[in-house]
């Protein structure tokens, strides 16, 4: 009939929204390849300053990206992830120091070292939530300092352990600022790909559903005490594997560099980097590793001021972070479809 009206099938109802899901994943693989081809490029480009600069970044990426998934997915605080850091730092000077091992090695085992007492210091968790839980994260932080100073025939003291950098091999024909910056980078890759089919899986479910809402996430069968403390020993693992690159890249290990305004400043920038959003710890690590040294250059006399008012100035222009003001502004480019 003339009249009638033809009704869309289901399918075609989906399409744009389908579409759309299509063009957004190409656009996220896309940006991807070209980050990853821009930070192959730019050790060849740069001083080795900045490419010590941009090794730190990374660094510190790493380390925002276990905080993202106790904090961002997990919705768990914590104010002694510095601690995390520090014990894959001093697991892998004691080994090289200690026993010799090999520099590779270390790795695999710092992590598993954190992950392990990630999950014993996880059991808190269990019980606790907002600010008693960051009190108590704060504690680990607070004493690992003068524990680490205690036992100075095993961690150095107060003068910390000197250790020699992974010397580049001949055949890769790298200078050493570059080979360690290449060896950080395969392991940040590694890092962003193991977060991001964790959070894809099932697991990720599970934790969203436990930021969102503990009781329902209980009623549908998400096992609370098993995810919190799964949640920090994650998040354990991701910075005691930042920890051991830290050595491998300073050459040096000391109690006063793991003090608790590591916690802290690792805080802040997973929360200006962007909560929950897998771009935030890179976001997050640009700003931790940059702006103390922009406000250092701003006021001699007060760079913690400094700092303070850029971080509200940030949280005032996006308040999801910058990773949610990159999005809003993308999103805001016209695609082809």
């Amino acid at each position: 009939m003339s009249g009638s009206t033809r009704v869309s099938s289901p399918a075609e109802v989906n399409a744009p929204a389908a579409r759309s899901r299509t063009l957004s994943v190409r656009w996220r693989w896309g940006s991807a390849a070209l980050l990853l081809a821009a930070a192959c490029y730019a050790p060849f480009q740069l001083m080795p300053f900045h490419v010590f600069q941009l090794t730190m970044v990374l660094i510190y990426a790493i380390a925002l990206l276990g905080l993202n998934v106790l904090v961002g997915h997990a919705g768990q605080i914590s104010l002694g992830h510095g601690a995390f850091f520090a014990i894959g730092a001093y697991g892998a000077a004691i080994l090289l120091d200690r026993w010799d091992v090999p520099y590779l090695l270390t790795l695999p085992i710092a992590a598993g070292v954190a992950f392990v007492v990630g999950l014993a210091l996880g059991v808190p968790a269990m019980r606790l939530r907002g600010l008693y839980l960051a009190l108590v994260t704060l504690a680990i932080a607070i004493f690992l300092v003068p524990l680490l100073k205690r036992f100075e025939g095993v961690t150095g003291g107060s003068m910390g352990l000197t250790l020699t950098k992974p010397a580049p091999p001949a055949w890769s024909g790298l200078a050493e600022d570059q080979w360690l910056y290449f060896l950080t980078l395969a392991v940040a890759v590694a890092a962003f790909a193991v977060a991001a089919s964790l959070l894809r899986s099932r697991v990720g479910r599970a934790l969203h559903a436990l930021r969102d809402n503990e009781a329902a996430a209980e009623v549908m069968g998400v096992r609370l005490s098993t995810y919190k403390t799964l949640a920090f020993a994650w998040s354990a693992m991701f910075a005691g594997a930042a920890g051991c690159l830290y050595t491998w890249v300073i050459g040096f290990v000391s109690p006063d560099s793991f003090t608790v305004n590591l916690s802290i400043t690792l805080l802040a920038g997973i929360v200006v980097g962007g909560l929950g959003s897998l771009s935030g710890p890179l976001l997050g690590a640009l700003f931790v590793m940059f702006v103390p040294g922009i406000s250092q250059d701003i006021n001699d006399a007060a760079p913690g001021v400094i700092f303070g008012l850029l971080i509200i100035a940030v949280m005032y222009v996006a308040p999801t972070g910058l990773a949610g003001l990159a999005g809003r502004l993308l999103k805001k480019i016209p695609r082809k479809e």
